[in-house]
């Protein structure tokens, strides 16, 4: 569509349409900045009009022809009465946001579907989607802006190859939308679909467009410490060695760990003797240098992983970070993050807590945390009906102190801390499907300990011990397990004739209803607090979700009545066997917010 004559052949049709398939082409395949080069919008099945906004060749339109372009397509891209159908919707969202362009009524992104019919699947794009369900080749990016370095951006791409190229996508968007409708139905999926998966589509796009504050100077510092410590435990490492080594070679640390210091082979590689995290970690009990050097793996990855790379994901027209929202890669439900991805910051270390410190709330505000307390575990109390795990929710008991007195057959006054972190790493083990020998490695005890420990874990909670074996059963049966809300993952791996392969798709049948339920019943709040915060008038919005914890900027003098808010939203989305538990906390950054 290029002149007037095209244009109004378009808004004919869009004035008569219930539904419609949107695509666009973007300069960047980031939308928080990348400009819009184009929209194409199917009518059916064999009609498709592509709009170009940036382009080389005369046929690209001056700025005042863009701006008119742009405010004749916006009251059907903002039309509640024409239902959108796309691939990767919320990137559609973020970038015709950019454009001053609200996209309302999206309808179906085959992409989800594709997802929600087989999460385990390796790729949902459309080119996968067209050839499994059509039996058709589409155009990839690589077909018209060539690979690699020599890649041509979007914007130098000419006008007729995108025409057939956005054309191509959203015609088959169109055609593809109502097979895979069908195929929800047939599988129970639709009101996953539509009640959580799409919905949610709307609200991950307002927080990656939100996005969250990081404070430059912050990260500066933590760089500078993270620096002094890496090179305190680089001469600590060279001590204990004997002599100064390249540490991030493999080959190298093999010749001083096995070669020197004739520590003991514990499993072998193509290249040599092993020195991944698993080996080094048995290692360090037998000598102190092992443990040094996963020290320094550990802070060097947060280091380039984290302090060195978030500075240069800073928008440089917001000053925040705008993280990305996966929603179709993980095969439990849960969400994933990239760019940076916010699930690996770990917690519990001293530097993990300086990296989050840098995510702070602009003046006058604060950052609200929002954490569900122990979710899976109350989540295998509510699955298994297990009578003495549901008591020690209902009672508000410590869940791995009454684990720790039940299996060791002490009073549960006297339950030692020790005790306490043994029983903690056996109540998530089971959820895990953790046997004898990982329990046995991660308390650094006996196989045979490991195992009485098992058993008398079973014999005490008899429920998951039942909940355990019928899961494993209908994965068997069925060839998949369900989470709370219908979510389905298929499970091939458990009827495999290799040993292994089976006890690996074992665990994932118990572990999957507990992750995917908790993942679901938090995409579940999600949804209903987008709606309520500005419904209920808090000057506050979600900014933040990682794992079982939501973040909020809010105004600094609202936090209590936010936090007494969301404990009562969040306590009361699903009525489970067991009370929910939320815990808050507030303030200037992520760290301090933490409850």
């Amino acid at each position: 569509v290029t002149g007037d004559e095209g244009l109004n052949n378009l808004l004919d049709k869009l004035v008569k349409a219930q539904n419609i398939a949107i695509d666009v082409v973007a300069d960047s395949p980031f939308p928080m900045i990348a400009n819009l080069v184009g929209i194409c919008v199917a009518t059916g099945a064999k009609e498709a009009y592509y709009i170009p906004f940036m382009n080389r060749g005369d046929k690209a339109p001056e700025q005042s022809r863009r701006k008119k372009l742009l405010e004749s397509l916006k009251p059907f891209l903002e039309s509640d009465s024409i239902a959108k159908v796309g691939h990767n919707l919320k990137f559609l969202l973020l970038v015709l946001k950019r454009s001053g362009i609200t996209l309302k009524a999206i309808d179906f992104d085959v992409m989800i579907a594709s997802y929600l019919l087989d999460p385990g699947k390796n790729s949902h794009g459309l080119e996968t989607i067209a050839r499994e369900l059509l039996d058709e080749d589409l155009l990839s990016f690589e077909d018209i802006a060539g690979k690699g370095k020599k890649q041509l951006n979007s914007r130098h791409i000419e006008v007729d190859k995108l025409c057939r190229f956005a054309c191509q996508r959203s015609v088959v968007a169109w055609r593809v939308a109502p097979i895979l409708r069908e195929k929800l139905e047939n599988e129970n999926l639709i009101k996953l679909f539509s009640e959580i998966e799409m919905p949610l589509v709307n609200v991950l796009a307002s927080m990656e467009e939100h996005g969250v504050l990081v404070d430059r100077e912050k990260l500066e510092e933590v760089a500078r410490n993270l620096e002094q410590r890496l090179k305190i435990i680089e001469q600590t490492i060279y001590e204990l060695a004997g002599e100064e080594f390249n540490i991030q070679s493999p080959k190298q640390l093999r010749e001083i760990l096995f070669d020197k210091l004739g520590l003991p082979v514990i499993k072998k590689t193509k290249t040599g003797p092993s020195t991944d995290v698993e080996v080094l970690t048995v290692l360090s009990r037998e000598h102190p240098l092992p443990k040094a050097v996963l020290e320094y793996r550990s802070l060097a990855k947060l280091k380039s992983g984290y302090v060195d790379s978030l500075p240069k994901l800073i928008n440089p027209e917001t000053g925040r970070i705008h993280t990305s929202y996966n929603q179709t890669v993980t095969a439990t439900g849960r969400l994933s993050s990239s760019d940076p991805n916010l699930q690996n910051i770990p917690i519990r270390t001293e530097e993990g807590r300086e990296i989050r410190s840098a995510f702070v709330a602009p003046s006058g505000f604060m950052l609200l945390s929002a954490d569900y307390s122990q979710i899976e575990l109350r989540i295998l109390a509510h699955y298994s009906g297990d009578e003495l795990l549901i008591e020690a929710f209902q009672k508000g008991e410590d869940i791995h102190a009454k684990t720790a007195s039940e299996v060791l057959g002490v009073p549960i006054n006297e339950v030692t801390p020790d005790m306490r972190r043994q029983a903690k790493v056996v109540n998530f083990g089971i959820i895990y499907g953790m046997g004898a020998y990982g329990l046995a490695k991660e308390l650094g005890i006996s196989t045979s300990e490991a195992k009485e420990w098992i058993e008398n874990y079973f014999s005490r909670y008899q429920g998951v011990k039942r909940f355990i074996d019928e899961m494993i059963a209908t994965a068997r049966e069925k060839g998949y397990v369900e989470t709370l809300w219908g979510r389905k993952r298929y499970i091939p791996e458990i009827n495999s004739r290799n040993k292994n392969v089976q006890q690996f798709g074992e665990r994932l049948a118990v572990n999957t209803p507990i992750q995917g339920s908790a993942a679901d019943l938090i995409k579940s709040v999600m949804i209903r607090l987008h709606g309520l915060l500005p419904a209920q008038n808090f000057k506050a919005a979600m900014i933040l979700q990682v794992h079982d914890e939501l973040i909020f900027e809010v105004e600094e003098n609202a936090c209590e009545e936010l936090g007494n808010f969301l404990k009562q939203e969040m306590t009361a989305v699903k009525r489970l066997k067991v009370p929910l538990e939320v815990e808050i906390g507030w303030g200037k950054n992520w760290t301090d917010a933490h409850p």
